[in-house]
């Protein structure tokens, strides 16, 4: 039985095999140590366990982290309110803490990575026994109890201390998973990490602000004399007052304090919440120092590129007016350095580095093939020289009238025009010309231009903007210049034959000044040839003859550098 394939690109690209959709879900604990034997079927867990990067168990952990948004809010906030915690928070704090408890359960059929093999582990005895000797189940089980509802049920009796609300305070535990979330949200590039790690830093702002809100809250509720503390001695009967008032002085207490604005309004009466206020004041300045450092870093991280331009300008700014450089090439080199870092992210160089070989050359084969493939000058190569070349290619770009390649320069780069066009300059009486603008009696004085330029048309000249160039280092030899797709079909006729011609019969002396003969391009017919030798010699011939004396009789024959006596 016969197979039949299809030819596949070069070059030939293999892909890995899985599930996985998403990378970031994907640890590095995954990956074997060297040497560790890998079983085919190790990722086919057993029935009834799950493996941590599931999709729906990650759903199932986001879920969660609003539930410990809300545990977060709402723990503080009973123990500075203890009679909301028995109250109208009580049913939410219940199912909350139903949720939980289903987690809990969940662990012992979550594998885990085996740190010593870095193998998935999913023996559900070895899950249960590394769950129950962690510190987390134990703290995960203390989390979720709750305590004040229990306590009513065994005794029968409303029980309002604080002790259970400093025993709420441990659902506080549960704000590890939001750690965990934005750990793995900023690994995610799906999602930008400027915002996610902005939000973050807002996050912990406001739990802060809260947190010490609702404790020194406490402080006032707490204390024997309720006139002499902060809030008591501005609002009478405080206790008795709405709760959402009393929410609302703590958090604008919390916030003057953070912010060390410290209007005086609200200050310290008693011993306790003078004590209170100097640790706090202590911990903004931690805190302050962490929100300024991040975000400095976010901002700085941002306006890199923005400052590293600038000071590339500035440089070259520097090192022009020390060393006296003439106007224009001044004006070439920032031209060169500003569209240096606007394609910076088309080049992206340094990414490419640390790639594998493979991945560059398939890289390098889709940008550059087809404009190699549709070069004059390649047509007809092997594909594998091609694919060859092509890895060796790269982009580059030149702002206009910026030169490319100067006379007499040795070259060791080889350039394929894509986009835009190149300009051919001479300095004749110090001064620059356009050789394609200039009268054919000029270019007659300047060797080898006028073959050169043969058969190029002013239509083929644009302005010099945004030249676009693939470079293949490493090419030693005269540069040519290509166009683009269309253009490069018309450019292929320039190159056309090139011979010698002479006004007279191959056997007669040749007259002074007719010595070394005129060098011209072959034109399409032998009449063409004729005009020009007129133009040429100041006289029409009827004939043409080789240097053995053989007539010509059709220029097809005819090979570079012939002599041609035309008389």
């Amino acid at each position: 039985m016969s197979e039949t394939r299809s030819p596949l690109p070069l070059p030939f690209r293999r892909r890995s095999s899985g599930e996985i959709k998403n990378l970031t879900s994907v640890s590095s604990s995954l990956l074997p140590a060297f040497g560790t034997i890998v079983d085919e079927g190790h990722l086919q867990l057993k029935k009834y366990v799950i493996a941590p990067y599931d999709r729906r168990y990650r759903l199932w952990q986001t879920f969660l982290v609003v539930l410990v948004v809300y545990s977060a809010w709402a723990s503080p906030f009973e123990l500075a309110f203890g009679k909301v915690a028995s109250g109208s928070l009580e049913p939410v704090d219940l199912v909350v803490d139903a949720f939980f408890v289903v987690d809990i359960i969940l662990t012992f059929f979550i594998a885990y990575f085996d740190k010593s093999t870095y193998l998935l582990v999913d023996d559900r005895k070895k899950i249960a026994l590394r769950y129950l000797k962690k510190l987390w189940f134990p703290m995960d089980v203390a989390s979720t109890l709750p305590f004040q509802f229990l306590y009513r049920i065994f005794t029968g009796k409303m029980h309002r201390g604080d002790v259970f609300g400093f025993l709420n305070l441990l659902r506080l535990w549960r704000l590890r998973r939001v750690s965990e979330l934005f750990t793995r949200l900023e690994k995610d590039t799906r999602f930008s990490y400027y915002w996610t790690r902005y939000c973050k830093l807002i996050a912990v702002t406001l739990f802060a602000v809260h947190s010490a809100g609702c404790f020194y809250y406490w402080l006032a509720a707490s204390n024997g004399q309720p006139e002499n503390t902060w809030i008591g001695s501005l609002v009478h009967d405080f206790k008795h007052r709405n709760i959402w008032l009393g929410y609302t002085y703590s958090m604008y207490w919390s916030i003057v304090t953070l912010t060390t604005v410290g209007y005086g309004d609200l200050h310290a009466v008693n011993t306790g919440e003078k004590i209170f206020n100097m640790l706090y004041m202590l911990f903004n300045i931690s805190l302050t120092a962490y929100l300024i450092g991040n975000m400095t870093n976010l901002i700085v991280h941002s306006a890199a590129r923005t400052f590293a331009m600038r000071d590339a300008i500035n440089q070259i700014l520097n090192y022009g007016s020390k060393n006296r450089l003439p106007e224009g090439l001044r004006e070439q080199m920032l031209a060169h350095m500003q569209l240096k870092f606007k394609t910076a992210e088309l080049k992206q160089e340094a990414v490419l580095e640390d790639l594998p070989k493979a991945i560059r050359s398939s890289v390098a084969q889709h940008l550059f093939r087809r404009t190699a493939e549709n070069t004059y000058l390649f047509k007809g190569v092997s594909e594998d020289f091609i694919a060859q070349l092509v890895t060796e290619m790269k982009a580059e770009y030149f702002p206009p009238k910026v030169e490319v390649i100067l006379q007499n320069e040795i070259a060791t780069d080889f350039y394929i025009l894509v986009s835009g066009a190149v300009d051919i300059l001479t300095y004749k009486n110090g001064t620059e010309q356009y050789l394609k603008g200039l009268k054919q009696e000029m270019l007659e004085d300047i060797p080898y231009v006028t073959e050169l330029l043969g058969g190029l048309t002013t239509e083929h000249t644009v302005p010099n903007e945004g030249t676009h160039n693939h470079e293949a280092p490493s090419y030693h030899g005269d540069p040519n210049v290509e166009g683009t797709e269309e253009t490069s079909k018309s450019i292929t006729s320039t190159f056309s034959i090139r011979v010698i011609v002479h006004g007279h019969h191959p056997n007669e002396n040749a007259k002074e000044g007719d010595m070394m003969g005129k060098l011209i391009n072959l034109p399409d017919s032998i009449d063409g040839l004729f005009r020009l030798a007129e133009k040429k010699f100041g006289k029409r011939g009827s004939k043409v003859l080789m240097s053995d004396g053989s007539e010509v009789e059709e220029l097809r024959a005819l090979r570079e550098n012939d002599h041609l006596f035309i008389f």
